[in-house]
């Protein structure tokens, strides 16, 4: 997909140049004519399959947390209750996610360079670390042994054996991040791709780096803690949270810096999407790796051992830096389909290319709704808690929960799940199955998401505190008592939850009947619509013929401050009009807790 011509380093194709290779463990692709390294392609499968099971093993918590959240139902006993939410953490925010990035890693330094996996023992081993390890930390939670939620704050004390798994899966990631890196250097040395590295690979590159800072630091304080539960030493609980928050919050961001480069590559795929400017985008790539993980400071505020002046660096100067590199995401990700759609001829009014757009792709549905609710929803809530103020009021309620539910578990989530609807005839040669509910899933679950993470963020507004089994405190001495709204608002938050499971549910099951019961690939013919196979694989998107002049007529001066993108530029403005009122209403709120005169 890429294009030549005077004025092609403006649209260079996300996915690279493709050069061949003759190694006989490739196979070619027919689809991409992209040749697949038969270890690589294994080391996909593998963990795209093993992130599947953790996605459904943490949907089923979430049905049962979200009916007892809802104070009417209340299914779980406390002690369940509590036992599920660091099952549901761990198997969503940590296994699922991770292990799909793994798949990401494999697939960027691979597939997409036409590149050899240069460590196929290796990939196996560090693909067994990373299960047992998983599988350790489930079995331990599972069983009663590790309730200590997902952040397992000290003086909370778990079998070492949980931490021992933390530790045994850490280290399976770190050796694949050692390969993907490895393989970069190996396909460069063996001229496999030309260039510079495609920016898909490098916003995976990005990844890799933020998930060695992030592993790193879980060494430097899980290795002390499961020292600790042997009897073996002490950890101070205060060093305890400001290490772990290196972890725990910059593993989120190696989902960010993923999800953001499958928009890319879901972009090229389906719509044939662009990149604006290399340069640009790449650079919004490093403000991730110098910033995005300083914000994890936001989670401290109250600590009194930190001082006021690392605490507003933090949460301000370096994290509006990380703010600002996915604001350009933001916008380079959809003006490039609104410009790679207007070069295939999709000219006609502000939004032409909007409305023709494949919207029965799951690919192409899955894209978009991860931009909008990451964005809409996920980006403005998050900016608005990290703001001091606000967020030493708001940071225990349901706010934060209904924050990371939007970004990681909506956006990322749905990102994922986008891919996972091209790697299944790409990768596993198979038909998607289930292809009317797959068309439709993404709406299922992006739908529940929203009303989920609105009615939490909402119910936070009110006091709702996050991590409690009963808001009342019934048995308590004393009682909580709450607006009668949050009785609507919690049985929103269940109704969301439950159809965002059934959303999820149905992914799985269609992505394990695809994979170990589907219809194998078979032949493709292009520009025929056929059942189980993505429209940007029958209809490959290309540009029209006269594609340099198109270019340059987007680009001309005449066409003033709205440039090639005038679709995306309105869109934009309505963020921020969003934006703008969501954060000054926070500060309305906080008027009426800090009356003056």
């Amino acid at each position: 997909m890429t294009i030549s011509g005077p004025a092609a380093t403006s649209r260079r194709s996300p996915v690279g140049d493709y050069v061949p290779s003759s190694d006989s463990r490739f196979r070619t692709c027919p689809v991409t004519t992209r040749r697949v390294h038969d270890s690589a392609e294994m080391a996909v499968k593998v963990n795209a399959v093993t992130s599947i099971v953790f996605l459904l093993v943490g949907s089923i918590a979430a049905v049962l947390i979200v009916l007892t959240r809802w104070q009417a139902v209340h299914l779980l006993s406390a002690t369940w209750y509590y036992r599920l939410l660091g099952v549901h953490a761990m198997s969503m925010l940590i296994f699922f996610i991770i292990f799909f990035e793994m798949a990401v890693l494999h697939f960027a330094s691979t597939v997409l360079l036409s590149a050899r996996n240069c460590a196929p023992k290796l990939s196996w081993l560090s693909f067994g670390l990373m299960l047992g390890g998983a599988l350790m930390v489930e079995w331990k939670m599972w069983s009663g042994k590790a309730d200590v939620l997902f952040t397992s704050y000290v003086p909370l004390r778990a079998d070492p054996l949980f931490y021992l798994g933390i530790i045994i899966f850490a280290v399976g990631a770190l050796i694949v991040c050692g390969i993907f890196f490895a393989n970069l250097v190996v396909a460069k040395r063996e001229r496999t791709y030309e260039g510079s590295l495609p920016l898909v690979v490098y916003g995976a590159a990005t990844a890799a780096i933020i998930a060695v800072i992030t592993l790193l630091h879980g060494a430097a304080i899980y290795i002390p803690t499961f020292l600790w539960s042997l009897g073996l030493m002490n950890v101070d609980p205060q060093v305890y949270r400001l290490i772990w928050w290196g972890l725990g919050h910059s593993s989120q961001q190696i989902n960010v810096a993923a999800m953001v480069a499958i928009w890319y590559m879901l972009g090229a795929l389906t719509i044939g999407a662009v990149v604006l400017n290399e340069k640009v985008s790449r650079s919004a790539f490093v403000l991730y790796i110098l910033f995005i993980s300083m914000a994890s400071a936001h989670h401290l505020l109250v600590d009194p051992g930190m001082g006021p002046a690392w605490k507003i660096v933090n949460t301000s100067y370096f994290m509006y830096m990380a703010v600002l590199a996915s604001m350009i995401h933001g916008f380079t990700v959809p003006a490039g389909m609104e410009v790679g759609m207007r070069l295939r001829g999709y000219t006609n009014g502000m939004f032409e290319w909007l409305r023709k757009a494949p919207w029965s792709d799951p690919g192409f549905s899955s894209l978009v709704l991860s931009v909008v609710v990451f964005g809409f929803v996920g980006g403005i809530t998050g900016v608005t808690i990290g703001t001091e103020q606000i967020n030493i009021i708001v940071h225990n309620t349901l706010r934060s929960p209904g924050h990371f539910h939007a970004t990681v578990v909506s956006g990322t989530a749905m990102a994922f799940m986008g891919a996972t609807y091209y790697l299944i005839p790409l990768v596993f040669q198979k038909r998607v199955a289930f292809w009317r509910l797959a068309k439709i899933q993404p709406y299922i679950f992006a739908g529940g998401m929203f009303i989920f993470t609105i009615s939490m963020t909402a119910a936070g507004y009110f006091g709702v505190p996050r991590r409690h089994w009963d808001i009342t405190f019934s048995q308590a001495p004393y009682t909580v008592p709450f607006n009668p709204i949050v009785d609507l608002l919690l049985a929103l938050v269940a109704l969301g939850g439950t159809i965002a499971a059934t959303g999820a549910f149905i992914f799985v099951g269609i992505a394990v009947k695809s994979v170990f019961f589907g219809t194998p690939l078979g032949e493709i013919t292009k520009g025929v619509e056929t059942v189980g196979i993505p429209r940007g694989i029958t209809h490959p998107p290309v540009h029209s013929a006269d594609v340099d002049q198109r270019n340059d007529d987007l680009h001309a001066p005449a066409r003033g401050i709205m440039g090639p993108a005038p679709g995306t530029i309105v869109l934009v403005f309505i963020f921020l009009a969003v934006f703008a009122l969501y954060f000054f209403s926070n500060w309305k709120i906080l008027s009426f807790l800090w009356r003056i005169g």
